[in-house]
């Protein structure tokens, strides 16, 4: 598909793989790309009913390459044009339901993916950060809204606040995933799921899908604005490149102390 996305179709599910496994599948401009596409192209797929999404081992996403965003920011400004209203959302908003199969770290906007997806089901070593305060940028693809839908209000800025690590049994507990799988079984639980879904009525499952989101928007829709205004406004302030690439080091060494203990 890509040299940074991989693309699997088989039995009705689409299985869409982050592949930077160098670099956690950190969100680079061309794998945000590759992914929007994607999305797209499967959309229009009247073979596929179910999409898989998840990441080359060891990581699901580790959110924005840092790199980048502390060189050029392009994978930041990627969709933030000032002639063209940007997106809420990760991918262009498919009527086929999202599992993500969470294999491993989804920090930031790597968990702003994981929110996006419908249904979430985490392997045992799958850990889940919100570090925008940390890096110094604001969420843009609804984690504000998204978060605290799942886990509460307090535990949403709890973690959004100190950018601490939420292991995967953490994570059921709080309500973030349906399922925690042995990391083995991640993937052939997805799968399965996947399949289940996708032997259903098509159309039904669609429109009731479509039910539940447009449900969701009634309540959400402002918040989606909100927090869009309040990206712009903090970028207006003046995005600094370099001093991302100065938390990078630190960010970096604090998850894996907090992802090995």
């Amino acid at each position: 598909m890509s040299d940074v996305l991989l693309l699997d179709r088989a039995d009705g599910v689409a299985t869409v793989t982050l592949d930077r496994p160098e670099a956690r599948n950190a969100l680079s401009a061309e794998l945000i790309t590759a992914l929007r596409e994607t999305m797209r192209s499967l959309e229009d797929d009247a073979g596929v009913h179910a999409i898989v999404l998840t990441g080359s081992d060891p990581a699901f996403c580790a959110g924005l390459d840092l790199k980048q965003l502390g060189s050029s920011g392009e994978n930041l400004r990627l969709g933030r044009d000032e002639d063209e209203k940007p997106s809420p959302y990760p991918w262009p908003v498919t009527s086929k339901p999202v599992i993500g199969a969470v294999n491993g770290v989804a920090v930031t906007g790597g968990l702003e993916l994981a929110l996006n997806c419908d249904i979430l089901i985490a392997s045992e070593r799958a850990r889940f950060a919100d570090t925008h305060a940390r890096v110094g940028v604001l969420p843009g693809w609804g984690l504000s809204v998204l978060l605290p839908q799942l886990v509460g209000h307090g535990m949403a800025r709890r973690m959004s606040l100190t950018g601490d690590f939420l292991g995967a049994g953490e994570a059921l507990r709080a309500g973030l995933v349906t399922e925690v799988v042995p990391h083995e079984e991640l993937l052939p639980t997805a799968h399965r799921v996947a399949r289940t879904i996708a032997a259903n009525d098509h159309d039904a499952v669609r429109t009731l899908l479509d039910s539940y989101r447009r449900i969701e928007l009634t309540q959400t829709a402002p918040g989606y604005d909100i927090e869009a205004r309040t990206s712009r406004d903090w970028l207006a302030r003046g995005f600094e490149p370099a001093s991302v690439e100065r938390r990078r080091a630190a960010i970096v060494a604090r998850g894996r102390s907090q992802t090995d203990s």
